[in-house]
């Protein structure tokens, strides 16, 4: 063994260990690989910053751009709004048809995006409905890893795969190319997740109320002159289809009515009490014809200072402490002398307003007292908060972009620029990398997305990563270290059958993507398994492949994925419902994987 090759060895089990205990962050995790290997000249200059430039990390930038767009144009949201439609279904229907959806979604979207979005969803049909989320998130994270291991852009991990095995020689992939493979997987989790779903916690409303505070504004809403509400029945309006709005009270010429039936017809000058949470509440505020709190922002005079351009404001939380000068005024007494230039919105009781609805509909929401502890919800222009910031007694508790509706055209050009990515790349049109570099000038050129949005919602964690790993995949192949390893697991699975060498391989690399990420563990163990196939004259792609799809299927741990440890971090599992399930469908997956590829090698 040469000096190169101990020296690669040892960076890479600092990396390992680095990783495993979260000793630093993944950027300087990074930062620490590019630079061990460039001083000990393990690689040139050229190859320590290649992963910046590298195909892979340049696609998986893009790819987020694009799933950043289709958050923010609300196109995950209306795919994933039909789910609501299923809360009819038994359990045990919900959880394969949720799993279906997951996987078919994530098969050309990110996973974690669409993980992100389930949540929200679920944790209100639970508030609402009493479903637990515990028998649905784990099945829905598990699909999602799964679905996105059935095409070439589902997971970053196939990408990075599939670029550094072309870089060793290896032909590239289609975008379908293992679908079929991805498929019988999916199925199989599908089928064992769903039987054993009674080993999952069962969670209800009462402990999601009382672990985790669901955010509940109240506020007051009037229907104007051009409001899209009037003479509609509230069963045809948003106030009754969406989960996230709750109408409280309506009053009609001062007559209020506190169960409003849904078959009721709104009129104009109608006030809504309404219940919703904060993307509902920025999304009434920017629903034309209807105006919150009795007043319309264009009515104030330019004498209070008030920036009216809410492309310039800001959504700002208010937490009232003892002695806060705005202690027992109402948002009434709030309109006529404002906040340092700031326009009350909404109030947040202290306690949740499931336990005080009632008390709160005998009186209108710009009567209530604000108390310590509430919470007020009012916007400002940016250039005035850090005057809001210095008032007395009062903390600003947080703080929410205020951003329009978006457009029916905006929404129906992200969705086409995001079929036809998908398309071109999947009909070999285009190279996944440059249909997604056009999806996103399409997307910049018709101001789908910011840039500046852009630069704050991505993950430049992964990116870093990808950047740093790469050089070490490289550093393995200089130093000979890749052959090195591959020359002694020959050695030991001398004489055995191409199926056994697969399963080996295959569990290996899973076993290593449960301690440290599936990227890193695609980098490492893509080009050994190359070298394992070449030395034994072997092909490659039965190799290859036994790589991909292993490092995704890491389920018998929380860490070893993103969207797992995202579910893991809400505290409705524990480590043993990973261990367990997770565990025993790692091993149904490994056996059924590596019988399938084993039948790739002519015999």
């Amino acid at each position: 063994m040469s000096v190169e090759i101990i020296y690669v060895f040892s960076v890479l089990f600092l990396v390992v260990l680095f990783f495993a205990f979260e000793v630093f962050p993944v950027d300087k995790i990074a930062f620490f690989i590019i630079v061990s290997l460039l001083l000990f000249g393990v690689v040139s200059p050229e190859e320590a910053v290649s992963g910046f430039s590298n195909s892979a990390t340049i696609t998986v930038l893009c790819l987020m751009i694009i799933a950043i767009a289709l958050e923010q144009n609300g196109i995950i949201n209306i795919l994933a709004n039909g789910l609501k439609k299923l809360k009819v279904l038994p359990i045990l229907l919900l959880i394969p048809a949720f799993m279906v959806i997951s996987g078919s979604i994530s098969a050309f979207i990110s996973t974690t995006a669409v993980v992100i979005v389930f949540i929200k969803i679920l944790t209100e049909l639970s508030a609402k409905y009493n479903i637990p989320r515990s028998k649905l998130l784990l099945p829905i994270s598990f699909a999602g890893i799964l679905g996105g291991s059935c095409t070439l852009m589902g997971t970053s991990t196939n990408l990075i795969v599939n670029s550094v095995a072309t870089k060793f020689g290896a032909e590239r992939f289609t975008f379908f190319e293992f679908s079929f493979y991805g498929l019988i997987f999916l199925g199989i989790g599908i089928v064992f997740i769903t039987l054993t779903s009674f080993l999952l916690p069962w969670d209800t409303s009462k402990n999601l109320n009382s672990e985790y505070e669901l955010d509940q504004y109240l506020t007051n809403v009037e229907i104007g002159d051009n409001s899209g509400l009037i003479d509609k029945k509230i069963v045809d309006t948003f106030l009754y289809n969406d989960l996230g709005i709750t109408l409280l009270k309506l009053t009609r010429k001062g007559i209020s009515n506190k169960s409003p039936g849904k078959y009721i017809t709104l009129k104009k000058n109608d006030k809504l009490l309404l219940s919703c949470n904060m993307e509902n509440l920025v999304k009434i505020k920017g629903t034309e014809g209807l105006v919150i709190n009795e007043y319309d922002v264009s009515d104030v005079s330019v004498d209070d200072n008030i920036e009216i351009d809410p492309q310039q404001n800001t959504i700002v939380e208010l937490l009232m402490l003892p002695g806060a000068p705005l202690l027992k005024y109402s948002i009434d007494e709030l309109k006529g002398r404002t906040i340092n230039g700031a326009l009350p919105l909404a109030i947040k009781r202290r306690k949740n307003i499931t336990n005080v609805k009632d008390k709160l509909l005998n009186i209108s929401v710009d009567k209530i007292k604000l108390r310590v502890g509430d919470r007020l919800l009012v916007e400002i222009p940016e250039g005035k908060l850090s005057e809001l910031s210095t008032t007395e007694n009062m903390t600003v508790l947080q703080e929410h972009a205020s951003y329009a509706q978006v457009s029916k055209t905006k929404k129906m050009l992200t969705f086409c620029i995001m079929l036809a990515v998908i398309g071109l790349a999947a009909f070999g049109v285009l190279s996944i990398l440059a249909s997604s570099l056009t999806g996103c000038f399409l997307l910049l050129f018709f101001n789908c997305i910011e840039l500046s949005k852009v630069y704050q919602n991505i993950n430049w964690e992964i990116i870093f990563l990808l950047a740093g790993m790469i050089p070490l995949g490289i550093a393995m192949n200089n130093s000979g270290a890749d052959a090195w390893v591959s020359s002694h697991l020959l050695e030991l699975i001398s004489g055995k059958q191409p199926v056994i060498i697969i399963a080996l391989l295959f569990l290996f690399t899973m076993l290593l993507s449960g301690i440290i990420s599936n990227n890193a563990t695609a980098i490492i163990m893509t080009p050994i398994a190359i070298s394992l196939a070449t030395a034994s004259n072997l092909p490659l792609k039965p190799f290859i492949l036994a790589v991909l799809f292993s490092a995704n299927f890491s389920f018998f741990t929380p860490l070893g994925y993103q969207t797992n440890t995202l579910i893991y971090g809400l505290g409705l599992y524990k480590f043993k419902h990973f261990l367990i399930i997770g565990g025993i469908l790692s091993i149904i997956l490994w056996v059924t994987a590596s019988l399938l590829l084993g039948k790739m090698i002519p015999g």
